[in-house]
C-alpha cells in the first residue's frame, strides 16, 4: 500500500464508522501508542469532513492510550511505558473506535481493553486496524479494516501514513 491508498483505506473506514453509528453523537476514536495515534487522528479527521463539521462544532474526541502495562508479556520481556496516555473524555457510556495500524496476535488489542477501563465503561468497543495479518491467538476481530495481509509470523509491517512495509524480523 502506499499513501494514497492508506488515504483512500481511512476514507473508506471512515465511512463505515459513520454508517454503523448513525453519526457521530457519543464518540470517541482512541489511537493505541504509538502505530495507531497517526491513523486515529486521519481517521477522526476525516470523520469531520463526511460529517462536515463547521468551524464552531466541537471535533470528534481523540485519545491516545499507551498498553505497555497491561500486556501479558511483563515479564518475560522488558516492557516500559512508551509515550503518554491521553483520554480527552470520560468514557462512560460512549462508543470508542480503538485504532491500531497492525492487528497480529490480538494480544496488544487484549491490553488496551484492560487499560480502557481505567478511564470509564464505555458502551461499546469497536476495532479499526490499517492491517490485519492474521495469526491471531486471542479470539479478537476488527470491525473496521484497511487492508487484510497474510503474512509469515516471521515478517515484519510497518504501517505509516506514507505506506506499508513488509520486511524480514531480524535473527539473533
Amino acid at each position: 500500500m502506499d499513501a494514497e491508498d492508506i488515504h483512500r483505506a481511512v476514507r473508506r473506514m471512515a465511512h463505515e464508522v459513520l454508517e454503523r453509528n448513525h453519526g457521530v453523537d457519543e464518540l470517541v476514536v482512541v489511537g493505541l501508542q504509538t502505530g495507531g495515534v497517526e491513523l486515529a487522528r486521519a481517521l477522526a479527521a476525516v470523520i469531520e469532513e463526511i460529517e462536515e463539521f463547521a468551524p464552531e462544532d466541537p471535533p470528534v474526541p481523540v485519545g491516545t492510550l499507551d498498553v505497555a502495562l497491561y500486556r501479558d508479556d511483563i515479564g518475560i520481556r522488558p516492557v516500559l511505558p512508551e509515550e503518554v496516555t491521553e483520554i480527552p473524555v470520560d468514557l462512560d457510556g460512549r462508543t470508542v473506535v480503538l485504532v491500531d495500524d497492525v492487528l497480529f496476535t490480538g494480544r496488544t488489542i487484549r491490553a488496551a481493553l484492560d487499560a480502557m477501563c481505567d478511564y470509564g465503561r464505555p458502551r461499546a468497543v469497536q476495532l479499526a486496524v490499517m492491517i490485519d495479518r492474521g495469526h491471531r491467538e486471542l479470539p479478537i476481530r476488527p470491525d473496521y479494516v484497511g487492508k487484510n495481509l497474510p503474512t509469515r509470523r516471521d515478517e515484519l509491517v510497518d504501517v505509516t501514513m506514507a505506506g506499508v512495509q513488509l520486511g524480514e524480523l531480524q535473527k539473533q
